[in-house]
């Protein structure tokens, strides 16, 4: 089963809030939402209960993204504190709404090569596990494919990250993929050699919890500039890959038009 859902509250949510987000997505036919957390972590435990018990109530599922300026191989160790910091707080909220993945972009090279700036990683990335573990937090962390030649987090990254640390569950976004040059051709050949080498790396199961983003994207020789509605990249053959390969998880859609697309993108998925 593929779940479709919305980074954040839908559009056309008349009431404000994720409480009201929820019960929306669920009126739209949608299943799944992402609590936006890009700006600042501004939900509380109690709120953040209160979401959970709605979402499990409606069959939502739920995750996180933790805030943007996050990275965890800077050169300055307050940053990469405080960059652990807004990991950890959108766990612990994404915990207290019995949510799953908890997203971040998690940095970029700077002056590193690729080889220790991934060292570094695995380092900052196993401390985050064992604080989840010790907290007993059921959020799991999801470092996100970035959209960026000079961001950490290639394919390659991720999985070789995730098989070097237990309790890592990438998230895959197609767009960024794309945006960065890794995926050369948004057709269904490319799109599965992508979950084909997820699978390669970590096993079946990966193709069995998948946590997707997608969007159409406005890139340059740089990478990701910003997100469009879904069309370039073309959701229709990545379906078909997952298809084939009898995926299961999560989509969600970050494109402008966040409901309208996950609602095209679900029909698309389910007329397959």
């Amino acid at each position: 089963m593929m779940r479709f859902g919305t980074a954040g509250i839908p559009i056309r949510c008349k009431a404000e809030g994720s409480l009201a987000g929820i019960k929306c997505v669920r009126e739209l036919g949608l299943d799944a939402m992402e609590f936006e957390f890009v700006q600042g972590i501004r939900m509380s435990p109690v709120l953040a209960k209160e979401c959970g018990d709605a979402a499990n109530k409606l069959d939502v599922s739920l995750s996180a993204h933790a805030p943007y300026f996050i990275n965890l191989i800077s050169e300055k160790p307050q940053t990469r504190n405080l960059s652990k910091h807004n990991i950890m707080e959108t766990c612990r909220i994404l915990d207290a709404a019995g949510g799953g993945r908890a997203v971040f972009h998690a940095g970029f090279y700077g002056k590193m090569q690729h080889q220790q700036a991934f060292e570094e990683m695995l380092v900052m990335f196993a401390d985050l596990r064992d604080k989840t573990k010790e907290a007993k937090l059921s959020a799991v962390l999801a470092p996100e494919l970035s959209g960026k030649p000079t961001q950490w987090g290639s394919l390659a990254e991720l999985c070789d990250a995730a098989k070097h640390i237990s309790g890592i569950n990438p998230c895959i976004d197609f767009a960024h993929m794309f945006a960065r040059g890794d995926l050369k051709k948004d057709d269904e050949a490319h799109y599965g050699a992508a979950l084909d080498s997820l699978e390669k790396a970590l096993g079946k199961r990966a193709l069995q919890t998948l946590h997707i983003h997608f969007s159409g994207i406005e890139f340059s020789e740089k990478g990701e500039r910003r997100h469009l509605p879904v069309g370039k990249p073309a959701f229709a053959p990545l379906g078909k890959a997952l298809k084939e390969r009898k995926c299961s998880g999560t989509v969600i859609c970050e494109s402008p038009l966040i409901e309208e697309d996950a609602l095209r993108m679900q029909k698309a998925f389910n007329a397959l």
